[in-house]
């Protein structure tokens, strides 16, 4: 069962959890895979949402690419979620460490995703930590990267219909990261 460990208010009326667990049995309108520019949900977060919510999600993600090509930092995608809770799977992809300009491209990711939850009117939202699995991204860079990503979002859109956001993580190693840069940003 998931355990939320820290909550603050951002924004106006906006709700950020940082929740330990699996992101694939949250009770959110939408969960965010960490894809590679294929959607082809092979390992990691993406095969385990791929496990959990069928065939139907791999399915949608070739139509997409069919159709739109690769996603990109600034373009993410999004597919039914099949058999989990949630309505959506948002499809974001985040650089691989070493690759070039990392900090800036994980932020346009984070932003690209909020914006895209927001157009499709999702209220509720399940985020991991994108680009830190096999992407290799370190994670006491990605959590400010990510946190502060959040944070900027909500201050520039105040009026935003995403009420609630769960940064879900799976592993101690991110969550201790999440934790010492949450304490940071949120408790000084």
């Amino acid at each position: 069962m998931n355990k939320m460990i820290a909550e603050v208010k951002i924004g106006k009326k906006q709700k950020l959890q940082l929740v330990q667990g699996d992101i694939t049995q949250e009770a959110v309108e939408a969960i965010v895979n960490a894809a590679n520019s294929q959607l082809q949900h092979g390992g990691g977060v993406a095969g385990a949402i791929v496990h959990r919510g069928g065939p139907q999600i791999q399915i949608e993600s070739d139509q997409w690419i069919e159709e739109h090509g690769p996603i990109k930092h600034n373009t993410p995608a999004y597919t039914s979620a099949g058999n989990l809770k949630c309505k959506y799977v948002i499809h974001a992809v985040g650089p691989v460490w070493g690759s070039g300009n990392e900090e800036k491209r994980l932020n346009t990711t984070i932003l690209s995703t909020l914006q895209l939850a927001d157009e499709l009117g999702i209220t509720s939202l399940a985020l991991p930590a994108i680009s830190t699995g096999i992407f290799g991204f370190p994670r006491e860079l990605a959590s400010k990267v990510i946190l502060t990503a959040i944070q900027a979002y909500f201050d520039h859109n105040p009026s935003s219909g995403l009420m609630l956001i769960r940064l879900t993580l799976y592993d101690q190693p991110t969550m201790l990261a999440f934790q010492s840069t949450w304490k940071d940003l949120f408790q000084s």
